[in-house]
């Protein structure tokens, strides 16, 4: 599995060569424990220190109320595609659910990781190496597309501040991933959110780990009913929500 993902990574992730990034650069990284990366950026970790399929678990499978809304056509969009974790998650998820046509998944990164970094990450989670390895056969470079059978995923590079807007899909539900609100406050904006909300189905809906009360207000501004509700493991909270209109 390592080696097909890292040759995965090496081809679609080759930004500089495909133009996929305005800012045509790898995240810089450094590890903690060798297993944990750590975005040198903003001093923050791409998953839990503790777990981080049990975290994304929490916060942005059962904060969607997913896999029970689960149905043909269902979109995921997320901010911050970061290791893929989510990703393979959501699509073992899916086929857990017995569904069988394809989950829809768009997601926005601005600095993709480097296709050595994204494989050790992934190597961290034995238990999803069948979806890492078939996400990595699958993989389109040309379209940044990966159509694989129970799987249709856009990863869109680039600043989602002025990607998002000019996406022309809406999601049913929404991760919410980028990096602390205090470190990387440019995908917590409330013009961003505001966007998201506008790119939302209506009844969707989205999750995130983080309950600062400026993001919070920027949502239900956005549109969304917010709520607070527990967070996983050291965060005592986090933010949730349904958009009210289309």
């Amino acid at each position: 599995m390592h080696n097909s993902v890292t040759a995965f990574f090496r081809l679609a992730l080759d930004l500089k060569q495909s133009g996929m990034s305005d800012q045509n650069e790898y995240a810089a990284l450094s590890w903690r424990n060798g297993k944990i990366p750590v975005a040198t950026r903003f001093d923050d970790p791409y998953f839990s220190l503790e777990d981080g399929i049990a975290e994304t678990a929490h916060v942005f499978l059962a904060g969607n109320d997913l896999p029970d809304r689960f149905a043909e056509g269902f979109h995921i969009g997320e901010l911050g595609f970061g290791t893929g974790l989510n990703l393979l998650c959501a699509w073992k998820a899916w086929e857990d659910a017995g569904q069988t046509t394809p989950l829809r998944y768009t997601s926005f990164e601005a600095f993709p990781m480097a296709p050595q970094d994204m494989a050790q990450a992934q190597a961290a989670w034995p238990e999803l190496a069948e979806y890492a390895a078939r996400f990595a056969r699958a993989w389109d470079h040309g379209a940044r597309r990966l159509v694989c059978g129970t799987l249709r995923a856009d990863v869109v590079a680039g600043d989602a501040r002025k990607t998002l807007p000019c996406w022309g899909g809406r999601a049913d539900a929404w991760f919410l991933d980028g990096f602390s609100p205090a470190k990387n406050p440019e995908l917590w904006e409330p013009d961003l959110l505001t966007a998201v909300a506008r790119h939302t189905a209506t009844g969707g809906s989205f999750a995130t780990y983080t309950a600062a009360g400026h993001v919070r207000r920027a949502l239900a501004s956005a549109g969304f009913a917010v709520k607070r509700t527990k967070g996983y493991g050291r965060k005592r909270h986090m933010t949730r929500g349904t958009l009210e209109s289309g």
